[in-house]
């Protein structure tokens, strides 16, 4: 595990980007599954085209088996990648940030979303151990953390897992912009919203009628669970639910949310 180091704030480099920076969060439906035509080898192929045709700077996946992990890292082997995967429990279900090149990795920090959370483990009334792996990024003057979570089913234990997260974020330097993406298995003004609302995060897509978890139907109305959630500097110039479908096939039961966001600051 790799403790993130403080970073200066204040330094003055003329190299300061203003490029956009995209993101996604992508449930993947995790690979176990007996999902008959929706097997993950089915879906692997519709997956990499996915990331083809929408590039990303970062891309938060959730619901990933050690070798769909293995998997991305292949498809994607010129991007860079932080997270835990766990081999030794075929079952496991991780989160992995991976990156574009041009953004490099000055640090990255993994937790579980309970009491102990250098252990697996979890909080009372969780099913799932739940993780968060949260990275530290720059790119010529730019700094930006990101992170990457996934929520239980219980509102109670989503509220407190919004507040582990939150409780770790206060390590970072004030203002820096952040990004966090995640399935949060709850929908907008949810008690879990309201705690990252209440710090400042605004919603990609809030207000919206929007479907993230389709159940591999295809359907538009729904619930809207997965989301990027920003603050500090940050503006969205796009905001996209990717519904597509190839055969019939979707990629995930989940659609995929992007979007991308100018520097206000």
């Amino acid at each position: 595990m790799t403790e993130i180091s403080p970073i200066s704030v204040l330094e003055t480099d003329k190299k300061r980007t203003d490029d956009p920076v995209t993101v996604m969060t992508f449930n993947l439906r995790f690979g176990l599954a007996k999902d008959g035509p929706y097997a993950w080898e089915h879906r692997k192929p519709l997956v990499s085209k996915i990331l083809e045709d929408y590039p990303c700077d970062f891309i938060g996946f959730q619901e990933v088996n050690h070798f769909q992990a293995e998997f991305l890292i292949r498809s994607l082997r010129h991007y860079g990648h932080i997270g835990w995967y766990y081999k030794r429990l075929e079952w496991w279900q991780n989160n992995l940030i991976l990156f574009d090149p041009s953004w490099e990795c000055l640090g990255h920090r993994h937790f579980f979303l309970s009491r102990t959370p250098d252990l697996p483990s979890q909080l009372f009334g969780s099913i799932w151990p739940r993780q968060c792996i949260i990275g530290w990024f720059k790119k010529k003057n730019q700094y930006l953390l990101m992170a990457n979570t996934h929520f239980d089913f219980a509102s109670e234990v989503q509220q407190k897992s919004a507040g582990l997260l939150m409780d770790f974020l206060k390590y970072f330097p004030k203002g820096i912009p952040q990004i966090i993406t995640g399935d949060f298995n709850t929908t907008p003004d949810s008690p879990a919203h309201h705690c990252f609302k209440s710090r400042g995060f605004d919603l990609v897509m809030e207000g919206e009628s929007v479907t993230t978890f389709h159940n591999f139907t295809g359907k538009e109305t729904g619930r809207h669970i997965d989301w990027i959630l920003y603050r500090n500097g940050l503006s969205p110039v796009f905001e996209q639910v990717i519904q597509d479908a190839f055969n019939s096939l979707f990629p995930s039961d989940h659609y995929p949310v992007r979007a991308g966001f100018a520097w206000t600051t």
